[in-house]
């Protein structure tokens, strides 16, 4: 897991709960007030410095400094596409980067934040899973990447989509979605923030007991056999049994489920997989998302065109489930689905 601490010694504020900061200002001598000053300094003043807690005395300030940093850091490099999308490279501890994507879409500013630095998944479709696995990110670094973009303050919704597994780290995300949703930190509403998962078992627990958001299933293929040959996560996590688990779940609220599948032509995309999706996630409250494949270097799979993408939309509506096809930003930069790999910009 990635290191908490500079090279002085210090932690990071970033990522800490409400009742973590009572307990540090308690431990310091500090009032437990200070905690609630100190989150909205974070969380919603967005600072980057100890010494602008204003409304902390001169003595308390100083005693902060000693032990604690705020946690931001900037960017090391932006590219920028030429459909408005951003990709952020963020560099962590031990010299690893995370890649973070910015996309806007009229009164929409989605960001895409990773959760890894590379992943264990290794589903033959994606450049992150080509990396391999080199750590955790702690819950101040996948902050960080909402905080210290140019969007910070326009941000409406966030996905975890990017780099890794988010539920293979399942302590720090949560971590990190707390002070998004609470009301001592962003104050967001649930229903703008979505994991993706390939269903870790006992993450998939903790996410849907411990938060009340979105939740997207990367299925890509619903037989068994031949999802195991995309996604090797198939043995550990078996589709069939994730969804078993989702239809015991509550969704009757606002938390919605989708479920994401990568079309890849004359591969996935015939009657046969139409008919299986359909009795899968028959009574199954949810969208089906369906996005186009992005091809990455010496990997032989083919894409779909639009004629088969739509095909495969309308006969998957006819079994009776509820299908989109997502639009592709930031190709053009190697910021679209499945494309990460924090190799661009590193020696710019």
């Amino acid at each position: 897991m990635m290191e908490d601490k500079d090279k002085m010694g210090k932690e990071c504020l970033l990522g800490k709960t409400l009742e973590e900061l009572r307990e540090l200002c308690l431990g310091m001598g500090m009032p437990k007030f200070a905690a609630k000053q100190i989150a909205d300094w974070i969380y919603v003043k967005h600072i980057t410095t100890i010494d602008e807690m204003t409304n902390l005395s001169k003595a308390n300030r100083d005693k902060l400094n000693e032990r604690y940093r705020v946690g931001r850091y900037a960017p090391s490099y932006v590219s920028k596409s030429k459909d408005g999308t951003k990709k952020y490279l963020f560099k962590v501890e031990d010299d690893r980067y995370v890649e973070t994507v910015m996309i806007p879409d009229r009164d929409r500013v989605t960001v895409c934040i990773s959760s890894q630095v590379g992943c264990k998944m290794n589903c033959l479709f994606c450049m992150t899973g080509k990396q391999g696995f080199h750590g955790n990110l702690k819950a101040s670094d996948i902050l960080n990447q909402l905080f210290s973009i140019d969007e910070a303050e326009e941000i409406t919704n966030i996905v975890y989509m990017g780099m890794g597994e988010p539920l293979d780290n399942t302590d720090e995300v949560i971590r990190s979605i707390k002070p998004l949703v609470e009301e001592w930190g962003m104050a967001m509403s649930p229903k703008r923030i979505t994991l993706s998962t390939i269903g870790v078992r006992d993450g998939l627990e903790r996410y849907l007991n411990e938060t009340s958001c979105h939740l997207a299933i990367s299925i890509h293929n619903p037989f068994p056999d031949e999802r195991k040959a995309l996604m090797p996560s198939e043995t550990a996590f078996p589709i069939e049994e994730t969804i078993e688990r989702l239809k015991a779940a509550d969704f009757t609220g606002q938390r919605r489920l989708s479920f994401e599948y990568i079309v890849f032509g004359g591969l996935n995309d015939t009657e046969e997989h139409m008919r299986r999706m359909g009795r899968l996630l028959q009574d199954v409250p949810c969208l089906v998302n369906l996005i186009r494949y992005h091809r990455i270097p010496n990997i032989d799979l083919p894409s779909t065109n639009e004629e088969r993408l739509e095909r495969f939309k309308l006969g998957l509506e006819r079994k009776g489930l509820n299908v989109t096809i997502r639009q592709s930003r930031g190709q053009d930069i190697e910021a679209a689905c499945g494309m990460l790999s924090a190799q661009e910009g590193r020696d710019k």
